[in-house]
């Protein structure tokens, strides 16, 4: 339960409350976020009615033009260089599209995040130079690289940068530098993401003609960027997602289809939570360059190829995702004293750097303050961090650098790399500077609420009148409503397993209202009477416009409510795990449940699904113990099963020496069958272990053989096979622990009551 912040009044002119169609609560949001007069409120509320800025206004905009419109004219190779995320996607895929179509001689590349990292790659842009390349732009990225465009330009080739990330002390001596950052902070194109620079680019290179086909590209950019919606941004978002809603990209409609999206009706939510995660997954876990080719590409069997692949990645990322979230969450229970700080800053070995900065991002919702989280691999840490309105992270991270080894980002995002040694330290410098920033109060979880209303105020005309604010987002939070002394008259599970609550709720008068309350508890269900505080939104269902009340928060109306924690699983068990004959015993569940999904790791003579091929399940089976309370709970969220079969088969590699020699012989095969490239994540599935036990068997083969291991970037290593073996030596205790650790977990989650 979060603290609620009450609405203040505020005065609404006349001419305001007009333009909110009589909506007063519409007008008393326009008037609190500043805008104060109808021409202004109008702007907002209309695209048609907002006048964007040239893109002329940019810095080194006309210098940019002019050396593309030459290389194209003059037939010169351009080179575009993008970056993993999905802003960096949609740049890139903005500025192929357009540069192939203004006749131009095009290719990309986007750094793969495990063995390049973020920016522009030295070895690899020496390599690409060498197949020949006339001229190099970058896009959401390239601003802080002094040394790539220093040899870029020694050999003869120029470079344009767009991005939009902190600018460093110096520019890079390039022939361009587009960045909105140069622009002055009340600049109306100073909050543009990586692909809004990379279409105001396109838009002056088209001059006379339109470049509105693009905009769907660009918005999808700033929704998954998470940019702050005012001016310019917020305009091309709202043409945007118009143009997402008719798109011509085949792969984009596929992706949409999927995703299970009306597109008729899609919103930036959709975005959010359908499209983004899956681009994201890609990024995050595999190469992004296929993203490019699915969006632009209009060959169908390539289209089902990268859509199958972007759905099996997404999976991937959710159940590590929930692992590290829940990772977290402990550590902050063990270690309350982490909330005392300014800044939440946790860090775990074997945490899988890939969804970290989505961790980050649901920490900041959970506790109201600017969070970093950091994946350790031994001597260093690297993460991302997310950050809350008043509050630049960037700024907060640079007053540490003496303990960085690199950093950067913009003002709500940012990633960095530290020895692993300097977290404590860095907790407590970063914690300082963000209370300067945030001010002395004590920083907590807050709701701040627009307003009261009456249970029977919310119709479909009142969700109309509201949606006129629409698209939400960062800067402009869909509006936070209230209501008094309700009480829950019935309950019910929503969705094909289960996973949220449908509600009856009624007031004092015997007004009833549903609402939906998204991965709800029924255990945590209020008792008693209860103030709700809720969004409302228009919701298409069954071919019918409806308003969506959507459950956000409880508190105790008049010291009468109990809200329960969490309770008893809401899944049948079936126990198998003493069974004699456990092979028989799985081939008579699989008859008698046809939709069984069996979760098995290591164990290849039976057929079923690793950790990250779960998926929701009626009928699930675990055929043997998990290997700690994360995997196992991320697994059951994952799954939602009504009906949970447990076996008690035992792991293959309980044992420090059986698991070294597991893992050595997958490394070994990695080195002769696979560049040598393998994941932690991966490694961990298949031995049935966690990323961090994982970890430390890598430490001691790199330390004790002649195996060379190397960190590339999140859980991504690459092995080699050394002429001799290493002579450092390791401490075996450290793997010892863990294993005993694992042995202990998994023999009381075979007593335990499930």
């Amino acid at each position: 339960m979060k603290t609620w912040i009450d609405p203040t009044p505020v005065d609404v002119p006349d001419s305001l409350l007009s333009v909110a169609g009589g909506e007063r609560i519409v007008a008393e949001r326009l008037a609190r976020h500043g805008h104060r007069s109808a021409d202004d409120a109008r702007a907002f509320l209309d695209p048609s009615a907002y006048r964007p800025a040239s893109s002329n206004e940019l810095p080194d905009m006309d210098r940019a033009v002019a050396r593309l419109q030459r290389a194209i004219a003059r037939r010169e190779r351009i080179l575009v260089w993008g970056d993993f995320d999905v802003d960096g996607q949609t740049s890139t895929t903005l500025l192929v599209s357009a540069l192939t179509d203004l006749g131009g001689q095009v290719a990309h590349h986007i750094p793969n995040r495990f063995s390049e990292g973020h920016g522009v790659h030295l070895p690899t842009l020496q390599a690409l130079l060498d197949g020949g390349i006339d001229l190099l732009l970058t896009c959401d990225t390239g601003i802080a690289a002094h040394e790539a465009v220093a040899y870029a330009r020694s050999r003869g080739v120029d470079v344009v940068i767009t991005d939009h990330h902190t600018l460093p002390e110096t520019l890079p001596d390039a022939e361009a530098v587009i960045n909105p950052m140069r622009l002055p902070p009340e600049h109306p194109l100073r909050e543009l993401p990586g692909v809004g620079v990379a279409y105001k680019l396109v838009e002056a290179l088209y001059g006379a003609r339109s470049s509105d086909h693009l905009l769907d590209l660009v918005a999808i950019g700033i929704v998954a960027d998470v940019m702050v919606q005012v001016d310019d941004t917020r305009y091309l978002l709202q043409r945007g997602l118009e143009v997402v809603r008719n798109t011509t990209r085949p792969g984009l409609r596929a992706m949409i289809e999927r995703a299970g999206i009306d597109p008729a009706y899609l919103t930036e939510q959709d975005i959010a939570f359908g499209l983004a995660p899956r681009l994201n997954a890609l990024g995050r876990l595999a190469d992004a360059n296929p993203a490019v080719q699915l969006l632009t590409t209009d060959r169908p069997e390539i289209i089902v190829e990268r859509v199958n692949e972007l759905e099996g990645l997404n999976q991937k990322r959710r159940f590590l995702t929930r692992q590290v979230y829940a990772a977290a969450q402990q550590q902050i229970q063990d270690a309350p004293d982490l909330l005392k700080y300014a800044a939440l800053v946790v860090s775990g070995a074997g945490w899988h750097a890939g969804v970290v900065g989505i961790v980050a991002s649901r920490l900041v919702e959970d506790y109201g303050r600017p969070v970093i989280v950091l994946s350790e691999d031994g001597e260093h840490a690297s993460g991302s961090a997310r950050s809350v309105v008043g509050c630049n992270i960037v700024a907060a991270i640079r007053s540490q650098e003496n303990l960085l080894d690199s950093y950067g980002g913009h003002t709500m995002a940012a990633g960095l790399r530290l020895p692993a040694e300097h977290v404590f330290a860095f907790r407590r410098g970063i914690s300082q500077h963000v209370r300067e920033q945030l001010g002395e109060t004590d920083i907590e979880a807050q709701l701040p609420v627009d307003a009261f209303i009456e249970l029977n105020d919310v119709d479909l005309a009142f969700a109309e009148r509201i949606g006129q604010l629409a698209p939400f987002g960062n800067g402009n939070p869909p509006l936070t409503l209230a209501t008094r002394s309700l009480q829950v008259k019935s309950r019910r599970t929503l969705g094909s397993r289960g996973d949220h609550l449908d509600l009856r709720l009624v007031d004092d008068q015997g007004t009833e209202r549903r609402v939906i309350w998204w991965f709800g508890d029924l255990e945590s269900v209020p008792q008693g009477r209860f103030d709700l505080a809720y969004t409302v939104r228009l919701n298409r269902f069954d071919g019918k416009l409806e308003p969506l009340i959507e459950w956000l928060d409880a508190r105790p109306a008049d010291d009468e409510l109990t809200l329960r924690g969490r309770g008893a699983a809401a899944y049948e068990v079936v126990d198998y795990r003493a069974h004699a004959d456990p092979k028989g015993a799985l081939t008579r569940v699989q008859a008698e449940y046809p939709d069984v999904l069996v979760w098995r790791e290591s164990i290849w003579d039976v057929e079923g699904v690793d950790r990250y091929e779960l998926r929701p399940a009626r009928t699930l089976v675990v055929w043997s113990p998990p290997p700690d309370p994360f995997v196992w709970e991320s697994a059951l969220e994952t799954a939602q099963p009504e009906t949970l079969i447990v076996f008690g088969n035992p792991a293959p590699f309980d044992q420090p020496q059986k698991l070294l020699n597991q893992v050595a012989g997958l490394l070994k095969y990695a080195a002769s069958n696979k560049a040598g490239l393998v994941t932690i994540s991966d490694i961990a599935a298949l031995t049935q272990q966690t990323e961090r036990t994982i970890l430390a068997c890598f430490h001691w083969l790199a330390a004790n053989t002649r195996m060379r291991i190397v960190a590339l970037a999140d859980d991504s290593y690459q092995v080699e096979m050394g002429e001799t073996a290493a002579q450092r030596g390791a401490d075996p205790g450290r793997l010892q622990q863990l294993v005993d650790e694992t042995r202990a977990y998994r023999a009381y989650w075979l007593r335990q009551t499930l």
